[in-house]
């Protein structure tokens, strides 16, 4: 698919993947005028009656679904109930309506938390089912993961074009960095700047650091999807990743050391730590759309704290004012 030629909506534009993906498209040649996002004071896409006015008013020719209610580990504990409702609603009025109004493609983007809490490692798509998420993480991963075979069903019944892909833990400049809703590493980006710049000597970082993650920086995780929506179409979900997994322990003395911390961690063994491991195998989304990573782990948290430090000085600057 050429997608020059194609009207894109991306709902979850103006977030933190968002952002990025508009970028992205653009930079291979998308005219502006085309990359069309839907804004929540403007449709509320959890209402069957904003999606259609949606598609009525943008009529696109692609679709990408990024729109979420999505958080941490404490954030899932917090909204189990919201989070189910929400992502389950939004994907299922907006792949309905696609339907409807043949929309050329459907771009679902999903979430690694779907797969089983103790999947082998590497996360191969074969083991997508093969069990439970991880119970913090449950009502928001089976939400989407239902979508998944709500896509499959309409393109075996309506012939809808839809794919699914499966992008694990991202971070980049941009990310969410509120530590009531964030995700691990601007978390920890967060709570390392605030204790360098403050000479605390104690850092509290949940759990016991040694789960592990694999992390994919959003710009990459852009052109994934996007090459995925120019050269891929089948049924099946395919994994993006940067196919190496670190413990959170080493996170955080990695970032420690990146923002000039020398105190100590206090790992805080009352508060869950997640899925024991995830690391993917990301050989299907080379082969099949010929994506994969670029950015280093390291010069991606480079970037990140910077971006982090200088929207802190941006918010020094303008309260002095």
């Amino acid at each position: 698919m050429d997608l020059t030629h194609q009207r894109i909506v991306i709902d979850g534009g103006a977030g933190f993947l968002g952002t990025h993906l508009r970028r992205e498209l653009l930079r291979r040649g998308v005219p502006a005028e085309n990359v069309l996002v839907p804004l929540h004071e403007d449709y509320d896409l959890t209402q069957e009656a904003d999606v259609a006015r949606m598609y009525e008013d943008m009529a696109p020719t692609v679709v990408m679904h990024l729109a979420a209610e999505v958080g941490g580990i404490g954030a899932n504990r917090a909204n189990p109930g919201m989070f189910f409702y929400a992502n389950m609603a939004m994907g299922l009025h907006l792949i309905e309506h696609a339907r409807r109004r043949a929309v050329r493609k459907f771009v679902q983007v999903g979430t690694i938390c779907a797969y089983p809490k103790f999947t082998p490692i590497p996360f191969r798509e074969e083991d997508f089912w093969n069990g439970f998420p991880e119970e913090t993480n449950a009502p928001y991963g089976i939400a989407k993961k239902a979508l998944l075979v709500m896509l499959q069903a309409y393109r075996e019944q309506y012939g809808l074009n839809g794919i699914y892909l499966l992008p694990v833990n991202l971070y980049g400049p941009g990310d969410n960095f509120d530590l009531e809703t964030s995700h691990v590493i601007p978390a920890l980006v967060r709570k390392f700047c605030h204790a360098a710049d403050s000479g605390a000597d104690e850092v509290v970082v949940w759990g016991t650091g040694s789960a592990s993650r694999e992390f994919l920086y959003v710009e990459d995780a852009a052109r994934g999807i996007a090459l995925a929506a120019e050269k891929y179409d089948a049924p099946d979900p395919v994994n993006l990743g940067a196919g190496f997994e670190i413990t959170i322990r080493d996170l955080a003395e990695k970032i420690g050391q990146l923002t000039g911390y020398t105190g100590r961690v206090r790992w805080d063994a009352t508060k869950p730590g997640g899925q024991p491991r995830r690391r993917l195998d990301t050989a299907k989304a080379r082969e099949l759309f010929g994506f994969q990573a670029a950015m280093p782990f390291e010069e991606g948290l480079k970037r990140t704290i910077a971006w982090w430090r200088q929207q802190q000085n941006a918010g020094k600057t303008s309260s002095a004012r």
